[in-house]
């Protein structure tokens, strides 16, 4: 199998996995295709960490600088609709691991928070790399862009669909060394985030919070079943 030829699937069939397992199955015949900014499961620049997934995607297409996959990465994900507790404890997890470098979903939220406080940031799309998603993190994402680095499965203009969120997020789990949770509920896209890091064996940090608190009670029950707690000086003020 050539690169060419993986590529030339993933566009036909938009970033697809299932689609483009079935043809390189099935040796289905295509023009091989070559473009720029694009990476794929058979090149040294290729992420081996992704190699221990279950389904490791066969394509990423990417803007900005592929040496930072190099780095210590650690995953901080969240809600999309945080508390102001959240927030707070993102801005101050992100400082004090400015020696590291920041993945997740440049979703709203928590994506959003720990992106906009990191030194260096990786933002992995659940849509092509030229699709804006979501809008309102347009100069978000474009910066992220320029000084960080944005990755996806999905090619070029590749419509923002619903299940390719959740599926995305085994991406930001295999590339982090630990997974900080800083706002989840039982069902959400963090914890497919989870699922996929335990599969993985990863350790996963939870943020605690006071058990009166609403937004906390699935945190909570993670530290309760095992996950590690953020630990006060783990965090900067």
């Amino acid at each position: 199998m050539k690169r060419e030829i993986l590529i030339a699937y993933s566009l036909f069939y938009d970033g697809e996995y299932t689609l483009i397992d079935k043809a390189i199955n099935t040796n289905k015949q295509i023009t091989p295709v070559n473009v720029a900014n694009a990476i794929t499961i058979l090149d040294d620049e290729y992420p081996k960490e992704l190699l221990s997934l279950k389904y490791p995607p066969y394509v990423l297409y990417y803007k900005g600088n592929l040496e930072l996959l190099k780095e210590n990465i650690i995953g901080v994900v969240g809600s999309r609709k945080p508390c102001d507790y959240a927030l707070k404890g993102t801005k101050a997890l992100v400082r004090a691991n400015r020696d590291k470098v920041i993945i997740s979903g440049l979703a709203k939220g928590i994506d959003a928070c720990a992106h906009q406080n990191a030194y260096r940031t990786i933002g992995i799309l659940g849509c092509g790399i030229d699709y804006i998603y979501p809008y309102c993190n347009k100069e978000l994402i474009e910066e992220v862009s320029r000084s960080g680095l944005v990755l996806s499965e999905y090619p070029f203009m590749s419509k923002p669909l619903a299940f390719h969120f959740p599926f995305r997020n085994r991406i930001i789990s295999a590339l982090s060394n630990k997974v900080y949770i800083m706002q989840s509920n039982s069902a959400s896209g963090t914890m497919t985030t989870v699922n996929e890091a335990l599969e993985l064996g990863k350790t996963i940090k939870v943020l605690p919070y006071d058990i009166f608190n609403e937004y906390g009670i699935n945190n909570n029950r993670l530290i309760y079943e095992g996950a590690e707690p953020i630990l006060l000086e783990e965090i900067a003020f």
